[in-house]
């Protein structure tokens, strides 16, 4: 059995001498939600938001967006309320595990002798909404009120097709309200010293390829049968997925092939074969080439999209904007290095900024692998801790922009 709290057990894990950091205890606790899909306990993780909301002193809206689906909301009310408020966005969901390759269970939040946390969502993203929770925590213990409005905002549903949280909030009476100028939103991990900054990201497309044919006895296999045409087909989608030299992931498009479906019996070609392809495609149009490898492949040989993003708004990182002038100028004089990329996937940011709203995508952890969706996906309690101070003076410098003349 693995092991469910720290201590030795499988991997060597050891105890670690003292209690947690206050911080570093909600953190676990937290993990410990089993907020995971299929079927996540959305409602254990309305009752841990409901108390901190308590603890904060601040209100709390929650919006029923889809059946069972609520978006809940923390609202830091700024001296000028009138003016665009920041957005701190979250989801509370997590992807599967499984379990047998952990070396601890997955929501016992175990810590080892490193202090290593492992836990799904250690990493993706539940690490952030406690940064979150931390650093407003502190600076209202300071005495520091902003002045723009600050929300804290947790959604349902980032990690299935359709982001249906945000996607479907986006467009809610609700939202508009917020009246946002400008978000933050997760991001990677980064092994190195630099800190990873997300100022886009790829668009998700889901793609199913056909191809009907004669089915016919296998020794009389020929050009122009479903499994020719598909194999030719996937040769071209593979050969590109090579072309990656000298790029980061999100500059470039990936090609996975996920389900083949096809076939009645071991000695007879399909008259039907059906393929599944998932695509990360960058700012850029990819769909040319996809008709021209199709129209090679075999005239019978079509495709169709079960899901097609297609907005390619990218937040400005230029010097002069208000916006990420003030983001950086707060790393900088933490001596963070800023390392500027597209998001290689796909987040919540992507509904944020097609609604003409700036959103970066940032998780404060360097020195750390990259393990979201991975087995024994964890985060250092360190790396955990300097995140919120990182959040301590965002915060501040981001509901501290100056008021554009539109808002005057």
């Amino acid at each position: 059995m693995l092991p469910d709290k720290d201590g030795p057990g499988v991997g060597g894990g050891q105890s670690v001498p003292g209690a947690d950091d206050p911080s570093v205890g909600l953190f676990r606790e937290y993990l410990r939600l089993r907020t995971v899909h299929p079927e996540p306990d959305y409602d254990a993780a309305l009752r841990f938001l409901n108390r901190i909301a308590e603890e904060l002193e601040l209100p709390i809206t929650k919006i029923e967006v889809c059946p069972g689906r609520v978006v809940t909301i923390m609202t830091w009310e700024g001296t000028k309320p009138t003016l665009k408020s920041i957005l701190l966005n979250s989801h509370t969901d997590v992807v599967p595990v499984f379990q047998e390759h952990w070396k601890y269970d997955a929501f016992s939040a175990f810590k080892d002798a490193e202090g290593n946390i492992y836990a799904r969502g250690s990493q993706d993203m539940k690490c952030v909404t406690i940064q979150y929770i931390q650093a407003v925590r502190r600076l209202k213990a300071e005495g520091w009120k902003p002045m723009r409005t600050v929300h804290l905002m947790f959604v349902p549903d980032e990690e299935v097709g359709g982001h249906k949280g945000m996607e479907t909030f986006v467009k809610h009476p609700e939202f508009q309200k917020l009246n946002v100028g400008f978000a933050l939103d997760e991001g990677l991990a980064n092994p190195g010293e630099g800190f990873t900054v997300f100022y886009g990201e790829r668009n998700p497309w889901c793609e199913y390829k056909t191809h009907r044919t004669q089915g016919i006895h296998l020794s009389d296999q020929f050009q122009g049968t479903s499994d020719f045409n598909l194999a030719f087909l996937n040769s071209q989608l593979s050969a590109f997925q090579g072309l990656r030299e000298c790029f980061t992931l999100g500059d470039v498009t990936t090609v996975n092939m996920t389900m083949v479906k096809g076939g009645v019996a071991y000695n007879v070609i399909p008259a039907e074969m059906d393929v599944s392809f998932d695509l990360r495609i960058p700012p850029t149009d990819f769909e040319r080439q996809i008709k021209q490898w199709c129209k090679e492949a075999g005239e019978d040989v079509t495709y169709e999209f079960a899901q097609k993003h297609m907005n390619q708004s990218v937040t400005s990182t230029d010097e002069n904007d208000p916006w990420w002038s003030a983001f950086s100028a707060t790393c900088k004089a933490m001596n963070m290095t800023l390392e500027k990329e597209i998001f290689p996937a796909a987040t919540d940011s992507r509904f944020i900024r097609a609604v003409g709203i700036p959103a970066i995508g940032f998780s404060p952890m360097n020195r750390t692998p990259i393990l979201l969706h991975d087995h024994n996906e964890y985060l250092n309690e360190q790396v955990f801790l300097k995140g919120i101070i990182v959040y301590e003076k965002l915060i501040p410098a981001l509901a501290g922009v100056s008021a554009f003349p539109e808002e005057a």
